[in-house]
């Protein structure tokens, strides 16, 4: 299946692109909001085209702030300049998915702007033959949220990894969906009978503060080293977030070692909470383990014993981080969601490493996805 996804490059576009890749039974042509806003398809009606042969649509390029007229009349264009392109390619697909928002009931230059852009697009799809799926999201957080732009969360992160407190301007009751979850409805509507059709979503309820208390916790537990209870789901997706703000200037975390006569003593891992799973490898000289990905999971690597070079790269866009690691100096590194991993043995000797990860092991949802770092 040829899938075009707008917006590519967006925090909901990384989120989809990274899923689809991992799922890898789909042809993903990504087009980054700057393509549209270029007019870059502008070119003849040809089936070499890029959009031409497409089956699903999924339309996420948008702006969410900046000036009231700027935001109501970017989020229309960007519409009109889909079906522009796709009137160009020479085929309407069967399908067209549009991330709308809850906001598009409000009168306010986003709101108007995002209903201006289904509009644009079901009477396109009316048209041409093609079912348009209209998902209204609830309040959308995650991995490379935008602060002061995507949402309260991430505000709140960056605050925190920058040592700063949360701010709070109006609390109020909200719904929160994390980007993955948001990204499995997206996908659920690939299988479904192509008719058009509205897609409510909902999230996680809480409270602007409630959200600001929580990640203040999570940062002041994880400031020791400590996990923190992730036994829920809404945890788990809060900490991953907060965790991304840190990357990669928080690692390696130096663990603290104990001597005595006895030799040395190293813990490399206190827990609040949650399922786990804790192993071990013993890795030959110059050999390399895992290039591979998670989207949910927390993994830990502690070299116990030998030196080692962890690499870290994310799925889509930005370069390796090199990690140079030994069981001399004990440290930990958490690594992040979306990102591709591996460690290679460069010392002379055998290396042995630990790793945790927060939950068991299941052959059936391993969310382990094979990726190679370099």
């Amino acid at each position: 299946m040829k899938v075009v996804v707008t917006g590519a490059e967006g925090f909901l576009g990384r989120h989809l692109r990274t899923r689809l890749h991992a799922e890898g039974t789909h042809h993903v042509v990504s087009v980054p909001r700057s393509v549209l806003d270029g007019h870059a398809f502008d070119g003849p009606t040809s089936a070499a085209h890029p959009l031409a042969g497409t089956d699903v649509v999924v339309h996420l390029a948008g702006r969410n702030r900046g000036p009231t007229d700027v935001v109501e009349i970017e989020n229309r264009q960007l519409a009109e300049r889909l079906v522009g392109a796709l009137d160009r390619g020479g085929h309407a697909p069967p399908v067209i998915i549009f991330a709308n928002s809850i906001q598009a009931g409000s009168d306010t230059g986003y709101g108007r702007g995002k209903r201006q852009a289904a509009e644009t697009l079901a009477e396109w799809s009316a048209k041409s033959g093609t079912a348009f799926i209209d998902v209204v999201f609830q309040n959308l957080f995650g991995e490379s949220g935008r602060p002061d732009y995507n949402s309260c969360v991430a505000t709140f992160c960056h605050r925190l990894a920058s040592g700063l407190q949360p701010e709070i301007q109006i609390d109020r009751t909200i719904e929160l969906l994390h980007a993955q979850e948001a990204v499995q409805v997206l996908l659920e509507q690939f299988g479904e009978p192509p008719t058009s059709r509205t897609v409510l979503t909902h999230g996680h309820r809480t409270t602007v503060s409630e959200v600001a208390r929580r990640l203040e916790g999570i940062a002041q537990t994880y400031a020791r080293g400590v996990m923190p209870d992730l036994s829920d789901s809404f945890a788990l997706q809060l900490f991953n977030t907060y965790r991304s703000f840190l990357y990669p200037g928080f690692y390696p975390f130096a663990l603290l070692a104990r001597s005595d006569a006895r030799g040395r003593f190293v813990e490399v891992l206190r827990s609040f909470g949650g399922e786990s799973q804790a192993s071990f490898s013993m890795t030959h000289p110059g050999v390399t383990r895992g290039n591979h990905f998670h989207l949910r999971k927390v993994e830990r690597f502690v070299v116990v014993k030998g030196r080692a070079r962890i690499a870290v790269r994310p799925v889509y866009g930005g370069g390796v981080e090199i990690f140079e690691v030994s069981g001399d100096q004990p440290a930990f590194i958490d690594i992040p969601t979306l990102h591709t991993h591996c460690i290679t043995n460069t010392g002379d000797h055998e290396l042995c490493t630990l790793f945790w990860v927060n939950e068991m092991y299941d052959p059936d949802d391993s969310d382990t996805f094979a990726e190679a770092v370099q």
